[in-house]
């Protein structure tokens, strides 16, 4: 394994990841709400569709990145309304500051959400292919695209253990009255994000 693109795919993970975003928003938001690991699982969820692009981007795979950039505006429509729907959600939650249930399905689906989510979003796959052209790692090999997907994952969910775990120390001081202010809030910025992708496709 080449230990220079290892490191200079942890960087790319963590520079793709570290924006505070509705992945971020929400990531905080459900570790407070439902616990590290649930915020955990969410990160990874976005953490292995940044490793997907990456992939794609480091292969330079032309037919795969037109047809996801031919893709670009429904993609793009896809995540406003979902953006719109987990704020409405998460605006409408009921807080509980007892010890929600994160097993099974419930682990399932805060990875899987997050998952899709990211990869309905056309700037990710943008921000890949830029910066992977700037620094030349277009068109690599197959083993050399490995060791980039490898390290952008393990970039990506380096900062999600991270997020998740600081945000997890705040867990025991928040009550109930806290969490529902939490939801209202995160809902807010999260409805805002998908109006905003919502009204920039049609703007």
């Amino acid at each position: 394994m080449e230990f220079g693109l290892l490191l200079k795919g942890i960087v790319i993970g963590l520079s793709i990841a570290a924006p505070v975003g509705p992945i971020g928003v929400l990531v905080i938001r459900r570790t407070l709400a439902q616990g590290r690991v649930n915020g955990l699982l969410s990160g990874l969820g976005a953490a292995s569709a940044d490793a997907v692009y990456g992939l794609v981007a480091g292969l330079g795979v032309s037919i795969v990145m037109n047809f996801l950039l031919g893709l670009q505006f429904w993609l793009h429509l896809a995540g406003g309304l979902f953006l719109c729907y987990l704020g409405v959600r998460t605006f409408t939650s009921i807080a509980s500051d007892k010890p929600a249930n994160v097993q099974g399905r419930h682990l399932f689906g805060a990875y899987s959400s997050i998952f899709l989510l990211t990869l309905t979003n056309p700037i990710t796959i943008l921000s890949f292919i830029g910066i992977f052209s700037g620094l030349g790692l277009t068109q690599t090999s197959s083993a050399s695209a490995l060791t980039l997907v490898i390290g952008v994952f393990t970039g990506s969910a380096l900062w999600w253990l991270i997020l998740s775990s600081i945000v997890g120390l705040f867990n025991q001081r928040i009550n109930t009255s806290s969490l529902t202010w939490i939801n209202r809030l995160s809902g807010l910025i999260i409805f805002s994000f998908g109006a905003y992708a919502l009204l920039s496709l049609f703007g």
